[in-house]
């Protein structure tokens, strides 16, 4: 029978890096753990909450973490940076930091945020299931939706690209799963540039899943 595993985690130093750099004992290891936890929560809170981008989502591709002695280094990864998020420009990043350090509730540390914004962003699985789930809490058809989200990221130019939903599809007694893809996705093979993400929206209808799977070139 098929074992189910996390794509990314599969791929874990051969084709996907982790996303937090740091080393701590073993008593403070879960402490950490759960404050890089808090600090992407908030980061991704803070955006869809205060920056509203021209599509009307933040458009977070990935939030990297980097810990020193006194120092914690964050760099968001995004596609649509606002003006207020942009270093140097205006009072948006300061006043995300500040709503960081008061999450942590630790005054005797260091954080610097940097802001890099990504070439193309719908080659980012995170970015495209954003776009999806906005478009089904407006209520579009999921099977219009998905077929809109393969073309954007077909434009990008990657070579595969496979998305799932899963729930009360259309309001339906029943929940299901509906998939569709574009180009090759060959998830079995661990050399294969993989990006994943998994993405819960809240509808009307109640929770629906979105899984995307994007082989990039």
């Amino acid at each position: 029978m098929a074992q189910k595993i996390n794509p990314l985690g599969f791929r874990l130093g051969v084709t996907q890096n982790d996303r937090s750099h740091w080393f701590a004992q073993q008593r403070n290891y879960s402490k950490d753990l759960r404050e890089d936890q808090k600090i992407r929560t908030c980061i991704e809170n803070y955006v869809r909450t205060h920056i509203k981008s021209s599509s009307n989502y933040g458009g977070i591709a990935r939030v990297e973490i980097r810990r020193k002695i006194d120092l914690i280094q964050v760099k968001i990864y995004i596609g649509f940076p606002n003006l207020l998020l942009i270093e140097g420009r205006g009072q948006g990043i300061e006043k995300l930091r500040n709503d960081v350090l008061n999450m942590l509730d630790s005054a005797d540390r260091k954080l610097h945020i940097a802001i890099e914004k990504v070439a193309k962003p719908y080659r980012k699985p995170n970015i495209l299931a954003e776009y999806i789930a906005l478009q089904l809490e407006k209520r579009v058809p999921f099977r219009k939706t998905m077929k809109k989200a393969i073309e954007l990221a077909e434009r990008e130019e990657v070579e595969g690209i496979q998305i799932q939903i899963a729930g009360r599809l259309d309001g339906k007694e029943i929940a299901r799963v509906e998939w569709d893809r574009g180009g090759r996705v060959p998830l079995q093979t661990i050399r294969a540039r993989i990006d994943y993400c998994y993405y819960p929206v809240q509808t009307i209808y109640g929770v629906l899943g979105i899984k995307i799977w994007i082989l990039e070139e």
